[in-house]
Parts: structure tokens; sequence; C-alpha cells
């Protein structure tokens, strides 16, 4: 699955350069050089990550960063700020505000790249590849393999990527049109019913040995995990 970034930088060269940078590495990438449509993009699907630079249209990068991390949905996800400002108190700025890291201008595409997917191995391991744990649940995303206690569990492939949107927000209420959008993609017509009968089949399948159910339904709002 490939890591969902947004760009956000007012720069038409540097915004070109690091498209193309990080879509050769993989990634799924949304740019905008305004910091209001910023928020509309990180409300409408939730990125798996964040580039942010200080200075842009309309609402400054550091307002962004703020906001982003006072509402549920994106309070987690990793943002990476870049500025011309290397002031030292400008960076503890940016950091206290709620930057996972901060990269001064001039810089190397490569050196952002690295950054990145150091900031992503830490809260988000499963985009790079390692086995998420949850309870007594472990999910191998390179293998394909999921095991409760021990013992190899059987599940579709719809299944698999539910569990595993679940385990990437361990304890995190997900509603139905979240899910929808993170197991079947932002343009999928599947209703959102439709994900009741999938969590129906997951928890069939995690509780098979007789497990407790870690599927927590909240009602009103959604499922959780954890």
């Amino acid at each position: 699955m490939a890591a969902r970034l947004l760009i956000v930088e007012d720069d038409p060269a540097l915004a070109e350069l690091l498209i193309w940078h990080f879509e050769a590495e993989g990634y799924e990438v949304r740019h905008t050089a305004d910091g209001e449509e910023a928020l509309l993009l990180a409300a409408e699907e939730t990125p798996d990550a964040i580039i942010l630079d200080w200075m842009i249209e309309n609402i400054s990068g550091i307002e962004v960063c703020r906001r982003l991390r006072r509402v549920s949905e994106t309070s987690a996800v990793p943002i990476i700020m870049l500025t011309a400002r290397g002031e030292e108190e400008d960076r503890i700025r940016g950091l206290d505000t709620g930057a996972d890291d901060y990269v001064t201008k001039p810089f190397s595409p490569r050196e952002l790249i690295a950054r990145l997917a150091a900031v992503l191995r830490r809260s988000r391991p499963a985009l790079v590849g390692k086995t998420l744990k949850v309870e007594d649940i472990e999910l191998d995303p390179t293998a394909h393999r999921v095991r409760r206690g021990g013992v190899e569990i059987n599940l579709g492939p719809t299944e698999f990527r539910m569990l595993q949107h679940f385990m990437e927000r361990p304890g995190r209420v997900l509603t139905r049109g979240q899910l929808v959008t993170g197991v079947w993609g932002n343009d999928s017509d599947i209703e959102e019913r439709t994900v009741d009968v999938q969590i129906k089949r997951l928890r069939a399948a995690l509780n098979i040995g007789g497990g407790k159910d870690v599927i927590r339904t909240v009602r009103s709002a959604g499922y959780s995990l954890g």
C-alpha cells in the first residue's frame, strides 16, 4: 500500500522537484500551495504524512500545523516542516506546535526522503514493511500473514486490508465512511453498510480460536481495535 503524502509548498519549482522525487519513491502525492486548501485536503482524505512549508498562501504553515493537531483524524499524522528560517527559536516553535521534524532550506531531496522514512518508521511501521502488533495479533504487511496468539489466521484480501487499517490506528474510533475510504479507496462506490458485513467476517476469523473480541463497536460512531 503506497503511503499517501500531502505536500504543501508554494514555490512551483521546489514543489515539482519534491513531487517527482517522492512519486519515484512510490508515494501517492497530493500537492497544494495554499494553507486553506491543505486543511480541506487533509480533512477529505487523511494523509499518511505531510510536508509543510512555513511560508505559504492564506494561512501560515505553523497555523496549519496547529489546526491539524487539534483534529482527531490528523492529530497523529507525521508532519515535517520546511522553512528558510534557521533560527533556533523558530525551530523550537515549529516543533512545539506539533511538527515531527524540521528541515531548513536549502536541502537535499534525498535527505528529506530519508527523514520522512525515519518518521514513518516510528509512527506507521506498516508503511515501511514492519510487522504490526496489537494485543496478541500480529500482522506482517510484506508476507501478507496474520497470527493471533502464534496461530496463523486466514483472511481474505478485504479483511486483511481492514485489519491492517485498524492496526495502523490502534484504539482510534473509525467511522464507516473512514473505513470505506481506507479499505476500498476514496473513489469507491461501496455502501457503508458493507462495512458491517466485513466487520462481522473479520471478527469471526479473529475469534475462531475462542479469543476475546478485540473489535469494539462504538454506538453512533463506528469501530475501534484494541
